[in-house]
């Protein structure tokens, strides 16, 4: 991995970590923050079965660098470039992507969280997204992934009142999925870590593709889609040492290999 200035990596066996390191800022979002951030999801070791994203400091992030907002104009940034590939590659990764907000997860800080499958939160945690107040409006996602999740009403008046939520109210609503208390939060982050990075990685796969796409789907094609991947899971190893492990009465060891990404 380079020598990054705004973020920090590493890289545990399976388990990858990127941690979003401008704590002065509240970890604004700047382009050189993002280029360093999907520089690093680019080049995500081969063996990662689960990736936990978190900020450094007091926040998660809080949305964008405004000095920067600034200079932004309608045609430096016409399609969002890097902003929108980070946060696709967040949601359409082969394995778990996990948004761990310890703070403020606002504007594109949370459209970043929204964008990874799984979010767990401090019970300190606020989430927003505030555009309106600065005269623009969420760009990348957030309209789009928080409709689907809170529903359009309620997405409505989050975004043009420029609402923040706190996190006992965000899992009421489906924004995140755990909440915990700020003494135990790292504690939590490394056992849903450690727990998704043992997953078997093509049913892991299997599960989010087919839970992405299915709301897009009518029913039976979503239950046709899912049957394909059931299949492709029937001839894994995976599978074999599963069965294999049940019937011995012990934990599963499913390989890495199958998890070996171009990603």
């Amino acid at each position: 991995m380079a020598d990054y200035q705004t973020i920090t990596f590493r890289q545990e066996g399976a388990k990858a970590y990127l941690t979003f390191n401008r704590p002065q800022v509240l970890n604004a979002l700047n382009n050189q923050l993002i280029a360093e951030s999907l520089d690093a999801v680019r080049n995500l070791p081969g063996e990662t079965r689960v990736l936990i994203v978190r900020g450094a400091g007091k926040a998660f992030a809080a949305g964008a660098d405004l000095e920067e907002m600034q200079r932004r104009t309608p045609w430096n940034e016409i399609d969002f470039g890097a902003r929108r590939e980070l946060a696709r590659r967040l949601e359409t990764a082969p394995f778990p992507t996990v948004a761990a907000i310890n703070g403020y997860a606002l504007g594109g800080g949370l459209e970043l969280a929204l964008a990874c499958h799984l979010r767990i939160a401090s019970a300190t945690a606020k989430v927003g997204l505030p555009e309106t107040r600065i005269g623009i409006l969420p760009a990348n996602g957030g309209t789009a992934r928080l409709t689907r999740l809170v529903g359009r009403g309620r997405a409505m008046r989050m975004i043009l009142l420029a609402e923040h939520v706190d996190a006992t109210e965000a899992e009421r609503l489906g924004i995140v999925d755990w909440v915990v208390e700020p003494e135990d939060f790292d504690v939590e982050v490394e056992i849903i870590a450690d727990k998704l990075s043992k997953l078997a990685s093509v049913s892991a796969r299997a599960i989010i593709d087919t839970v992405s796409r299915s709301a897009d789907m009518t029913i039976d094609h979503a239950i046709d889609y899912e049957h394909r991947w059931f299949q492709i899971c029937l001839g894994s190893a995976d599978k074999q040492e599963g069965v294999k492990a049940f019937l011995e009465k012990r934990k599963p060891q499913f390989g890495a290999e199958a998890g070996k990404h171009s990603f």
